[in-house]
Parts: structure tokens; C-alpha cells; sequence
């Protein structure tokens, strides 16, 4: 008689604890319990990609938007360099061609004569007096220039120094210079109450008695340059002129003089 075959076990009937038993559960209200119908899947973070919802879509567009604009900013820079650097070529052909074509010189300016008025230091007085002088002085300018006339402006200056002390001052008169001109012009100067300290007044004794007074003149005027139909803006002129005279009376005489010129243009 054959033997009877018995089916064996499924190998997965086993006496032991299911896997979801193996486990303490946590209590039950510490688990959340999703909904009926819900299934939870977890996924690791760095699969995680990011993607705007549709709220931010119009948001992240104008974002990705703004490219464009830093180049058309970077072209504007690049145009506005570009016309500064053919601005500044222009000017500088511009000025090379008007002196070319002027050929401007500097105007000379020196001072031809200088008389005295009110000085009274043959002898010296202690407390000194107060001095009120009167100084006349002719300054000679010289235009070499062929096509360029010189408008000489108000509000000019002229003023007489002794070691860094303003003796008197006044004014220039205003007029017109034309090209290839010499002009010499005679401005008075004035002074009121100037006191002199002890040290000074024998300063200027002493430099007489050896003939040789040192003065400075400062001279500012204010001018205008013309150029056929055309006139500049307003300059200034300045002229320094380092003199020595031999006496500080009306028959003085000009021992040396230096004259420094130079232009403000603003």
C-alpha cells in the first residue's frame, strides 16, 4: 500500500509574532492616524525637487525674467562710454584746430612808473602815527595777440603791499583792447588810517636811506576774450609784480620789477 503523502506546512504559517506585532505601537495619541483611503509614503530629502505652486508661478517668472534687463543696462553703460569718449575727442580736435588756427599768446603786463603820496618817515615817532598814502601807478599791457581782443571788465583790484601789509588799493578802469596793442593805463591808489608798528616804520626808513624799498603788487581784473563775433565766459587775470623803488616820494624810481602772470579761468 503506498505511502500517503501529507502536504507540508507553507512556510509562512509560523508560530512566531507577526512583524506588525513584533513592535511596541506608540499610544494612540502620539501616532497620528491618516484618514481612511490615505497612504503616507516617505521619501528621502535629497529626491526632494522644488517646484513653485501655481500661486508663485507668476512670481518665479518675473524672477527668471530680470536677465535681460542687467544686459540692456550693460549696453546702455557701453553707449554712454562710448559718446563721452568721442565727446572728449571732439573738444580736444576742436582745441587743436583753434590754435592752430588763433595761435593765442599770453598777454605781458609790467609796471612802468609809481609815485608816492603821504608817506612822512624821515624820522621815526614812538607811538607811530597813523599814515593815509596816495600811490599812482602806471601799468603797461601788451596784447601780441592777431586775431583775439581783450575786454578789461569792472570789479578789477589793485593792491600795494609792504612785507605782507596792504598799504592802499583801488580799482582798474574797464576798456577794450584790440589785437596787436599796447595800452598803458594810470590807477590811483588809496589808503585810510594804516598803522604801522615801530618795527615796520623803521623797516622802511632804513630801506630808504639804502635806496632800495621792496613792494608788492597784486593785480586782479576780471576779463572777457573775443575772438572774431564770439566772447568767452568771464576770466580773471592775476598779475604779481615784485618792485623795488628807491624812495617812497612822488620822483620814486623803479630799481627792478618782476612780473608773474597767470589766468583763473573759473
Amino acid at each position: 500500500m503506498a505511502d500517503r503523502v501529507h502536504p507540508r506546512d507553507s512556510p509562512f504559517h509560523t508560530e512566531t509574532t507577526p512583524l506588525s506585532l513584533s513592535r511596541p505601537s506608540p499610544p494612540d495619541s502620539e501616532k497620528p492616524v491618516p484618514p481612511p483611503g490615505t497612504y503616507v509614503i516617505q521619501i528621502p530629502k535629497d529626491q526632494v525637487y522644488r517646484v513653485p505652486p501655481p500661486e508663485n508661478a507668476s512670481r518665479y517668472q518675473s524672477y527668471t525674467h530680470r536677465k535681460p534687463r542687467r544686459s540692456s543696462c550693460h549696453c546702455c553703460c557701453c553707449w554712454f562710454l562710448g559718446l563721452l569718449a568721442a565727446i572728449v575727442f571732439l573738444s580736444a580736435a576742436a582745441a587743436g584746430i583753434f590754435y592752430l588756427v588763433v595761435r593765442p599768446e599770453a598777454p605781458n603786463y609790467s609796471v612802468e612808473s609809481i609815485a608816492f603820496k603821504g608817506f612822512n618817515l624821515t624820522t621815526t615817532s614812538s607811538p607811530p602815527s597813523a599814515i593815509s598814502p596816495e600811490i599812482h601807478v602806471t601799468v603797461r599791457a601788451q596784447n601780441p595777440n592777431k586775431k583775439i581782443g581783450i575786454y578789461y571788465e569792472r570789479e578789477s583790484s589793485v593792491k600795494l603791499f609792504y612785507s605782507d601789509i596792504k598799504l592802499c588799493d583801488g580799482v582798474l578802469p574797464a576798456f577794450y583792447q584790440p589785437s596787436k596793442n599796447v595800452t598803458e593805463f594810470r590807477t590811483a591808489l588809496t589808503g585810510s588810517g594804516i598803522e604801522l608798528t615801530s618795527a615796520v616804520q623803521k623797516g622802511l626808513v632804513d630801506a630808504q636811506k639804502q635806496g632800495k624799498v621792496p613792494l608788492e603788487l597784486d593785480l586782479r581784473a576780471p576779463v572777457r576774450i573775443k575772438v572774431g563775433p564770439i566772447k568767452t565766459w568771464t576770466i580773471t587775470v592775476k598779475v604779481a609784480c615784485h618792485l623795488t623803488v628807491n624812495k617812497l616820494t612822488a620822483d620814486a624810481n623803479i630799481v627792478s620789477r618782476d612780473c608773474d602772470y597767470s589766468v583763473d579761468p573759473w
